[in-house]
C-alpha cells in the first residue's frame, strides 16, 4: 500500500463490529463504501487486551505478553484482570514508533489514547481513561484519568460527569459511548491529535446478555452508528481520515464450563473460608483456571500433576480442546504469562470461573461488580439478580446505606451462570461474523488480513514502510 498522506487518522474500534452488521450502520457503511472494508482473522483469545495490544504491536500475545485480560501473577499468587498499565505491554506500541520516527526527522508527533486499554503510563500527548477513586474505609467513587493535566476536569464541565455506571454492569449501555465519541470530537478539535485512538463499547453489552440472536441488533448497531456523528463531523471539519477496526464478534452461547469447581472436586484447587465466604486460596493449589470468556488459562503447581489437570479439564462437556506447553504455540499463546494448559471451549460454551460448590459460601464479592477483585471474568456482572423480589429498590437502600456513612454492599449481581447467552473467544465460524478493519486509499490485496495486519497498515499511512 501506499502511504496516502499527512493527514491525521481516528481509529475507531468498534467492539462487536462484524460485515455482517455493517449495512445497520449508515455512516460506517458509508465510510467502507469510499474506502475498503476486509475482514480480520481474530487473534486468540478473541478479547479486548489481547487484540488491542495486538493491533498496536502488530505481534501476537506471545510476543506482546497480553495473553488475556487478566492472568495468573506466578510471583504474587493474584489473579489480576483490567491493569491498565502501558508497562505490561512487551513490544513497542504504534503511537511509540511513530512519535521516535517523526523526531528522527525533525517533526512533531502527537497521538491521543480514548478509553483503549493500557493507558496509564502511555507515551501520548492526550489519554482519557475510566479510573474510579479508592478510599482508605472500602470506598469507591466513580472517575476518570488522563492528561494533560485538568483535561477530564474540562471535559466533564463541557460533556458532563462521564456515566461511568454504563461503561460496565447491569447499567451498561449506549451513554458510555455518546460520551465517548464526543470526548473524542473535542479533543479532536482542540488538541488536534495526529493519531487518536477511540474505543466504543456500545455492541458489548447485549450480545452478551442476550445472545446476538436474543438482541435487537438493528436498533444496537443503528445507536452506535449514531453515537458516531459528533466524531466523524469534527473529523471532517478538521480533514482527518477515519478508520473503524473491531476486535471479535458475538456467538450465542447455551452452555457453561466451570473448571474451577472440577479441579476443586478433583481435590486440585483449594479455598480458605473465612468471615466473607470461601475464597481462592492460590498457594494451596495444585491447580487452577482463569476463565476469560471461551478461552481459560491453567496454571499448575507441579510439573507431575500436569497430566492429571488436563484430564480433569478436557473431559468437562463444552471443552473442545487442551493445549500444553509448546503446543500453545499453535495459539501463539506460548507466554511465561500464559496458563501451563490453554483450554478452549466449544462455539457454544464458556468458561465461567465460580470455584464454590455451595451459593451460601460465595465470597461476598461474587455478588457484586467487583472486576478486580474476581479470579475471571464475570459476564453476570450485566444483570440485576431477578431472584432478588425488587433489585431497583435494594440498590437505592444500598445507595442510602452508603450516603449515612454505612459499609455496604451492592450485593445485587446474580450467581446464575446461565443467564449469559453470548460470549466470544474463539475464531469466528465465518469472517462475516468476525471482527473487521473499514480504512481509505488503495485497498489490500488479500481478502481476509490478520490482524496483526492493521498495526503495518497504519504504519504505511503515516510512511513508515
Amino acid at each position: 500500500m501506499v502511504p496516502v498522506d499527512s493527514a491525521p487518522l481516528v481509529l475507531v474500534n468498534a467492539v462487536g463490529l462484524t460485515p455482517r452488521l455493517l449495512p445497520w450502520a449508515p455512516r460506517l457503511h458509508c465510510l467502507a463504501q469510499a474506502g475498503w472494508c476486509r475482514p480480520l482473522a481474530e487473534v486468540l483469545p478473541a478479547v479486548t487486551c489481547p487484540a488491542q495490544a495486538t493491533i498496536l504491536t502488530g505481534v501476537t500475545p506471545e510476543r506482546h505478553g497480553i495473553v488475556a485480560n487478566g492472568w495468573f501473577w506466578r510471583e504474587t499468587g493474584e489473579v489480576r484482570f483490567w491493569l491498565q498499565s502501558n508497562r505490561l505491554l512487551q513490544a513497542e506500541p504504534l503511537y511509540v514508533t511513530l512519535r521516535r520516527h517523526a523526531h528522527e526527522q525533525g517533526r512533531a508527533f502527537r497521538s491521543a489514547k480514548l478509553f483503549w486499554w493500557f493507558n496509564q503510563g502511555a507515551a501520548v500527548d492526550v489519554s482519557v481513561t475510566p479510573k474510579p477513586w479508592y478510599g482508605a474505609d472500602g470506598d469507591k467513587v466513580f472517575g476518570i484519568s488522563g492528561i494533560p493535566q485538568g483535561l477530564t476536569d474540562k471535559l466533564e464541565r463541557q460533556l458532563g460527569p462521564f456515566p461511568f455506571a454504563t461503561f460496565w454492569g447491569p447499567r451498561a449501555g449506549l451513554p458510555c459511548t455518546d460520551w465517548i465519541a464526543r470526548c473524542a470530537a473535542t479533543v479532536l478539535r482542540e488538541h488536534r491529535p495526529d493519531l487518536t485512538l477511540v474505543y466504543l463499547p456500545h455492541l458489548d453489552y447485549d450480545p452478551q446478555r442476550f445472545g446476538p440472536d436474543g438482541c435487537d441488533l438493528p436498533r444496537l448497531v443503528g445507536e452506535l452508528d449514531a453515537a458516531c456523528e459528533p466524531l466523524l463531523e469534527a473529523a471532517r471539519e478538521l480533514g482527518a481520515r477515519v478508520w473503524v477496526v473491531s476486535e471479535y464478534g458475538h456467538v450465542p452461547v447455551r452452555r457453561v464450563v466451570w473448571p474451577n469447581r472440577a479441579l476443586r472436586q478433583a481435590g486440585l484447587l483449594a479455598v480458605r473460608p473465612g468471615p466473607f465466604g470461601e475464597n481462592l486460596e492460590t498457594f494451596a493449589s495444585r491447580a487452577l483456571a482463569v476463565c476469560d470468556h471461551q478461552l481459560a488459562h491453567v496454571y499448575v503447581a507441579h510439573p507431575d500433576d500436569l497430566a492429571r489437570t488436563r484430564e480433569v479439564i478436557g473431559s468437562l462437556p463444552g471443552v473442545a480442546r487442551v493445549f500444553a506447553g509448546d503446543e500453545r504455540a499453535e495459539l501463539a499463546l506460548n507466554h511465561p504469562r500464559a496458563g501451563d494448559l490453554v483450554a478452549l471451549a466449544e462455539p457454544d460454551a464458556w468458561f465461567a470461573y465460580p470455584f464454590w460448590l455451595d451459593d451460601r459460601h460465595a465470597p461476598d464479592y461474587a455478588r457484586t461488580v467487583d472486576i478486580h477483585r474476581k479470579p475471571g471474568y464475570d459476564p453476570c456482572e450485566l444483570f440485576l439478580d431477578p431472584q432478588l423480589w425488587w433489585p431497583t429498590a435494594r440498590v437505592l437502600y444500598r445507595l442510602v446505606q452508603k450516603k449515612l456513612g454505612f459499609r455496604t454492599l451492592f450485593d445485587v449481581i446474580p450467581l446464575d451462570a446461565t443467564l449469559v447467552r453470548g460470549s466470544h473467544g474463539l475464531h469466528a465460524a465465518t469472517p462475516d461474523d468476525g471482527p473487521l478493519l473499514i480504512g481509505d486509499g488503495t485497498p489490500p490485496a488479500r481478502p481476509v488480513l490478520s490482524m496483526t495486519d492493521v498495526h503495518d497498515l497504519l504504519r504505511q499511512q503515516f510512511a513508515l514502510g
